[in-house]
């Protein structure tokens, strides 16, 4: 059940909910498989995910913030070059947990173990590094509903829950 943003799982704890978008060039080297294996057995939750071929339109206003960077053109064009892979993951503490798992946004200088680290595979762009993680709650409320209508998101009982949060 959702209360102002805040997933309340069964025992009545908090969770978060984090928007996560493999890119392109991680569609392309067909790594969809094992990006979501990590994220579940690291015990988050999947409530939504489909294969976008992600409009100028939605790029534009999700990376809107970056409009003034030198590289934004390039961003968009890159986005917009395949599909993309959209998710949203549920957890305690998910945006923390995904952007630590993912690494960081230039990919060499993410350590080995994180997704960039592990999978980067252009040095001369930053910008195709693999994967993209919401940076805050705030944000992640916003790209979750950017990327996905409400009755595409659906509310599960995980039985594991009771293991991993417990």
């Amino acid at each position: 059940m959702l209360r102002g943003g805040e997933v309340l799982g069964r025992a009545g704890m908090g969770l978060e909910r984090t928007f996560v978008a493999v890119k392109p060039d991680g569609v392309q080297r067909r790594l969809v498989g094992e990006l979501v294996r990590r994220f579940e057995r690291r015990g988050l939750t999947l409530v939504g995910m489909k294969l976008v071929q992600a409009s100028e339109e939605l790029l534009r206003e999700h990376y809107g913030a970056l409009r003034e960077r030198p590289f934004y053109r390039q961003l968009l064009k890159y986005m917009s070059s395949g599909p993309v892979v959209a998710m949203v993951w549920q957890g305690l503490d998910v945006v923390k947990t995904v952007r630590t798992m993912i690494g960081e946004t230039n990919p060499a200088d993410s350590r080995p173990g994180t997704i960039r680290g592990d999978f980067y595979g252009s040095l001369s762009s930053s910008c195709r590094n693999v994967i993209h993680g919401s940076d805050s709650v705030e944000s992640a409320r916003q790209e979750i509903a950017l990327w996905f209508r409400p009755e595409e998101l659906v509310c599960w009982e995980d039985a594991a829950e009771h293991w991993i949060y417990s």
